[in-house]
This record gives structure tokens, C-alpha cells and sequence, in this order.
């Protein structure tokens, strides 16, 4: 069955208010100089370029407030009511606030919000479910699997044996048939279905389909989409898979962190892979951080702000191929674009550095056909930053003339400084 993505709601206001550094930045210049000015810098340059980074956004001063609070001195191993150490009270009714709006905001009956990271979350979900040894079905890294997906240098490439399925070389669709084929054939322990670079939406119902037919867990890496799915503007793997990993920071725009959603069958068997099995004394600064950011993105302001991360990508896509880009399976369903610059005569590799030197800040990433890469773009930080279609058209013209080298550089540099400036992440 195909995915749908839900309508947008009614337009409301997107982009989060306040300054930069909600801390004394001046007390930290007077103490500390050499790392204040390295702050100081970073904010400069975050407000001068233009952050095309599909996995990063901005947060809210709330969520940094977070971040610099008192909770970053708190020791505290364990859960809530179960800790360690002395003193938890506070640091457990972050978290259960924490948990409490991620199980509300994601319909889960279980969330663990300690995970450090996205990767620390899949590690925990395979230490719940597999053994070493164990085969697992996943996106193949030359399609847009991440590195939890197999990959050689990665504890999943050493501890487990990964089968890796691909798209159609002509749509550059997942090729279910391949996955259900895989599948029979491999009788792998867990499919993992997720990607880094895929600009579709997995279908998770098929995905369920196959996992039951051999005898599998599903497990949804959802590090992208997963502020696309609060915000309503993205199916949601949650009825479907049997756990859901995911980052809360992306479009999501909470701190840099990770998160686990899974059934109550699980509950206990993830909690503990996660603590004690693969990580010590939650941060519990960044714990509070994310229960600022699931309140944020329950809001119906934050939905208008999802599904216009939406909008932008598919109207910067379609420029982007009118510019001269081919675009990966013709469009996107997220906030992710991924194209290749070959038709305007240069590399991935090539285009990166060039639009780097212009301000305009993005990653490159393996091409679904041969060894070619691409580079791969997302709108969620631009939308943060107020900006509409318009922008995303000009945004288009900036990149072909750079990627065409048309043109003074100066000149094109300080088109991408003015239209980042006039669209503060932090106004005022």
C-alpha cells in the first residue's frame, strides 16, 4: 500500500525567537577567551552562510537554555526511582516529562530518551534483539544506508552480518520485491528499514509484511524523518515496527541526542540494553532539552513548520533540475534532496567545495548507480529561519551558477551572505 503524507494545517508563525546565547557570552569572552571567541565565530558563521545540512536545524533558546542548565552537573545512572546516586529528584522529573511527551507526541506505547546519539540508539536496539552473529536485512550503504547499517569499520559491520537491498536503477525506488527475495533467501533476525539519503518514504506496511513473513523484527531507523512524523507531514513507523530509533535533533530541532520508541512487550529488554548494557550516566541536561523540544513540536505551529520543510524541498528540487541537476528519484517526499551535478560537468566532490566557498554549507553522498556521488541538500534549517519558496528559488540560481562557476565569486558569495542575513536563525 502506498504512504501518504497528511495535509498541511493552517499557516502559523515557524522560526524560533531570541539571541544566540541565552548565557552571559560576555562572562565566558572575559574567562575564557580563546573558546568564547570560538563560540562567538561559530554563531557568525552559522548567521552569515546558508545551513543546507540535511541533519541540521536550529534549536529554540529554550532548548539551549536546556542544555546550559544546572542539570549538566547531575550524576545519574539509572532510571527514574531507580537511580545510582543521591539527589535524582529533579534530574527524574525531567525525564518523565521527557518520556511522557514522547510517548504522546509519537502514539508509543515505551520511550527511552537516553540515547547520546542516533547510532547509540540502534546499537541498543540490536543489543535488545540480536546476538553476534546474527544476519540483518538493510538499506546497502551505496543506496543511502548509514553506518549502523553494516558498515565495515562500524561495530554493526564486525558484531553482525548484514544483507544490504538496493532501489530500482531507473526510478531509484526501494526494490521491495529485492527486500521480500532478500528476505526469503537470508532469513535475517531484524530488518532494518532507514536510510540517510533516501528522500522517500519507506513503506512500512510492506516492511512489516516481509518481517512477519520470515520471522524477523522491524526496526525503523527514523533519525530523518522523525521531526517530519511529529509534525504530522510524514507516515509514522510506529504501528508498524517493533522498535523505532530515531535523533532528536535534525528536523525535529531539539538537541543533538537519540531516542527509542518501542511496545511495552519490549520495554524492559530496551531499557536495559541501554542502560546498564551500552551507555553509563544519562545527560541529563540534554534529557531536559528534549522534553523542551517534544513540547515544541506538539504545537500546531510546529506542524505548519513541517509540512513547510516539505514544501520548500520539493519546490528547491524541482529548481534544482530546472538549474540543470539531475534529482534523485525525481523529487522528494521529505526534507531531503539528493542530485547529482554530472549534467553541469563536475563531481559531487566538486560541487561541494565550490558551494562551500560561496557560503552555502551541504554534504556529499553515494549515488544510487555506480561510484558516483552526489550531494545531498535539506530545507529544515532554512524554513526555521523564516524563509519561503521564493528563497528556495533563488537558493536554486545560487547553486547552478556557482556549480557552473558563472559569474564573480565575490558577487555570489554576497548574494548567499544577504539572503542568510535578511533570515537571522536568532532574531534579535
Amino acid at each position: 500500500m502506498p504512504v501518504t503524507t497528511p495535509a498541511a494545517p493552517a499557516a502559523a508563525p515557524l522560526s524560533p525567537s531570541g539571541t544566540v546565547m541565552p548565557q552571559d557570552s560576555g562572562a565566558l569572552l572575559r574567562q575564557d577567551p580563546e573558546i568564547g571567541g570560538i563560540l562567538l565565530a561559530e554563531a557568525g558563521r552559522q548567521a552569515s552562510t546558508l545551513q543546507l545540512i540535511a541533519a541540521e536545524n536550529f534549536t529554540s533558546p529554550a532548548v539551549l537554555a536546556a542544555l546550559g542548565s544546572p542539570l549538566a552537573n547531575k550524576y545519574a545512572e539509572g532510571y527514574p526511582g531507580a537511580r545510582h546516586h543521591g539527589g535524582c529528584e529533579q534530574a527524574d522529573a525531567a525525564e518523565r516529562v521527557a518520556v511522557r511527551r514522547a510517548m504522546a507526541l509519537f502514539g508509543a506505547e515505551h520511550a527511552n530518551v537516553q540515547p547520546h546519539s542516533g547510532s547509540s540508539a540502534v546499537l541498543a536496539a540490536y543489543a535488545a534483539l540480536l546476538r553476534p552473529g546474527d544476519t540483518v536485512l538493510a538499506m546497502g550503504l551505496p543506496y543511502g544506508g548509514h553506518l549502523t547499517h553494516g558498515a565495515p569499520g562500524n561495530f554493526s559491520g564486525r558484531w553482525f552480518e548484514f544483507a544490504g537491498y538496493g532501489v530500482d536503477p531507473d526510478s531509484g525506488l526501494i526494490d521491495y520485491a529485492q527486500v521480500r527475495a532478500l528476505a526469503r533467501a537470508r532469513r535475517p533476525k531484524a530488518i532494518v528499514c532507514g536510510s540517510i539519503s533516501y528522500p522517500r518514504h519507506p513503506d512500512y506496511e510492506q516492511f512489516r509484511a516481509i518481517a512477519d513473513e520470515v520471522g524477523a523484527y522491524l526496526i525503523a531507523d527514523a533519525a530523518h524523518p522523525m521531526g517530519l512524523i511529529a509534525g504530522g507531514a510524514a507516515p509514522s513507523p510506529v504501528p508498524y515496527a517493533d522498535v523505532v530509533c530515531a535523533t532528536t535533533h535534525k528536523v525535529l530541532r531539539g538537541p543533538r541526542g537519540g531516542m527509542i520508541l518501542c511496545g511495552v512487550e519490549l520495554a524492559e529488554r530496551i531499557d536495559r540494553a541501554v542502560f546498564p548494557f551500552t551507555q553509563g550516566g544519562a545527560q541529563m541536561h540534554t534529557i531536559a532539552a528534549k522534553a523542551v523540544a517534544f513540547g515544541e513540536a506538539a504545537s500546531p505551529s510546529y506542524a505548519v513548520y513541517a509540512h513547510r520543510v516539505v514544501a520548500h524541498a520539493r519546490v528547491l528540487a524541482a529548481a534544482l533540475e530546472s538549474e540543470g541537476f539531475e534529482i534523485t528519484t525525481g523529487g522528494t517526499d521529505t526534507h531531503i534532496v539528493v542530485a547529482d551535478p554530472a549534467p553541469l560537468g563536475v563531481d559531487g566532490r566538486a560541487a561541494r567545495e565550490r558551494l562551500m566557498a560561496a557560503g552555502m554549507v551541504l554534504d556529499t553522498c553515494a549515488l544510487p548507480y555506480g561510484d558516483a556521488r552526489g550531494i545531498r541538500l535539506g530545507t529544515a534549517a532554512v524554513t526555521t529561519q523564516g524563509m519561503d519558496e521564493d528563497d528556495m528559488l533563488r537558493i536554486a540560481g545560487l547553486f547552478g551558477a556557482v556549480v557552473r562557476a558563472e559569474g564573480d565569486t565575490g558577487r555570489l558569495r554576497a548574494e548567499v551572505r544577504e539572503l542568510a542575513e535578511r533570515n537571522p536563525p536568532y532574531p534579535g
